[in-house]
């Protein structure tokens, strides 16, 4: 009886060391999301957290949005995302319960008639719970670290989609004034092809031609406008913003291209130490891993329980002794489960792999991007737009001195204005382009979308241990 007591009393203090992290884990997540994006990220758990996050939102929209900004923005705000990062949570639950015993289970049983009293008393305690509870901790304990990397992948997938959502945005804004002017030309272009033609002095198949201008450049500025709603609306849903936050405002123009382009060294193996997705994978093989030897050290002996117990009976005294409850491997030598278990190990061994040969390949496929980006919006910024401008500043002179007429100067003009938006496009694919490869290098495939890649550990080690 004093040994029973002394067990159940060590099993009582273990059961105690299990207790929630003060921080919930989000210290590690906000570390990890400051490294690939810049800016942190919190949990908005209390009122407090929200009124903070709410007063530092009115402070940023206070001034035109720059694409940190919309990161910053994007990660207090975006509802999406604080609601993936309460799955940390789910994952800490799981951590601490299972460092915890099950509770005792206590049975109590009388039986009466003909004046006699037979009462039975047990106690139960899962020993087979405590005797695995540290490797079905570790187990969680993996779990709880790949839900960290979860909640920073969602974070930074959510930051890199900010800011290709951002400089769509800001481009097709741009692009809206250009578009305006193509079509203040061509508004001038046809009503003096219009009054030449009623003045004689005009025939009418060029004046159907700028007439035809005309209305492509009416519906070429009315898709512009169109796609400049359709970009903002998606930067407003990843920022999270709606009533009056919805007049955030944006700069006039795209940020100027580099002076020189990033030449990031070792990429491949950056990706393989930094990526987000390529730890998660490793750190589901390590978890399915040890569900295997906890399935192998289970696989005989699925349940033990032992307690203490009484029994009284009327007009004799009280016994007491224990119970042992031990399954018997008479039909079942868990031969199934050790086969479930190594063939969900090497299937998350193969998915990890996948994912380390598809993040080399990303991250050489998002680099020649980039170069191929760069160097075109350079060649646009450096060549095409400053040879418009001298031939238009020719084609003035020429036009002054009566060498050609206005419909010829008016051409040219549409002509500048067109490599102006070729050059916008071609910057916005750059900082898109850049955005890409940063993604790529440090945390996860630039063409994921909100779900994580690799499956949880979780459920593999649930199935293993059961």
């Amino acid at each position: 009886m004093i040994r029973l007591t002394a067990a159940a009393a060590a099993v009582l203090i273990l059961a105690g060391c299990a207790s929630f992290s003060p921080d919930g884990g989000m210290d590690r997540v906000s570390e990890l999301t400051r490294e690939r994006t810049g800016l942190s990220v919190v949990a908005q758990g209390t009122k407090q957290d929200v009124d903070t996050a709410r007063a530092r939102v009115d402070e940023i929209l206070q001034q035109p949005l720059t694409p940190d900004a919309a990161v910053e923005l994007a990660l207090l705000n975006n509802r999406g995302l604080q609601a993936s990062l309460r799955q940390l949570g789910v994952a800490e639950a799981d951590l601490v319960q299972a460092g915890r015993l099950r509770n005792p289970v206590f049975s109590f049983g009388r039986l009466a008639g003909g004046g006699f009293v037979e009462i039975d008393r047990a106690i139960m305690f899962d020993v087979l719970g405590l005797l695995t509870m540290p490797l079905a901790t570790e187990i969680q304990q993996r779990n709880f670290e790949r839900a960290q990397y979860q909640a920073a992948y969602d974070a930074v997938g959510i930051a890199s989609q900010t800011r290709r959502a951002y400089f769509n945005a800001l481009a097709a804004q741009e692009l809206v004034k250009y578009f305006g002017r193509v079509k203040e030309t061509a508004d001038a272009s046809n009503e003096l092809a219009k009054r030449m033609v009623q003045a004689g002095n005009f025939n009418r198949l060029a004046q159907m031609r700028e007439q035809a201008f005309y209305s492509e450049a009416t519906s070429g500025l009315s898709r512009a406008q169109r796609q400049a709603v359709s970009e903002r609306e998606k930067l407003t849903r990843l920022l999270g913003l709606s009533g009056a936050q919805l007049d955030f405002r944006l700069p006039e123009r795209l940020p100027d291209l580099p002076k020189t382009p990033t030449e990031p060294q070792d990429a491949e193996q950056t990706a393989m130490e930094k990526r987000l997705d390529v730890l998660m994978a490793k750190r589901s093989t390590e978890a399915t891993a040890r569900s295997l030897g906890l399935t192998n050290t289970t696989r005989l002996f699925n349940t033990l329980e032992i307690g203490y117990q009484n029994k009284s009976e009327t007009g004799n005294p009280r016994a007491n002794g224990y119970e042992l409850e031990l399954e018997l491997p008479l039909f079942d030598f868990g031969a199934a489960r050790t086969a479930r278990a190594e063939a969900t190990y090497m299937q998350s061994v193969h998915r990890t792999a996948e994912v380390a040969l598809n993040a080399r390949s990303e991250v050489r496929e998002s680099y020649s991007d980039y170069r191929t980006a760069y160097d075109l919006a350079r060649h646009y910024r450096d060549e095409v737009v400053p040879l418009r401008k001298r031939i238009s500043e020719e084609n003035l002179l020429r036009y002054n001195g009566m060498l050609i007429g206005v419909f010829e100067l008016l051409a040219d003009s549409r002509e500048q204005v067109r490599s102006v938006t070729e050059y916008v496009q071609a910057l916005r694919d750059f900082w898109v382009a850049e955005t890409n490869l940063q993604t790529a290098l440090t945390g996860r495939s630039p063409g994921a979308g909100g779900a994580s890649l690799p499956p949880s550990a979780g459920a593999a080690a649930q199935a293993a241990a059961h």
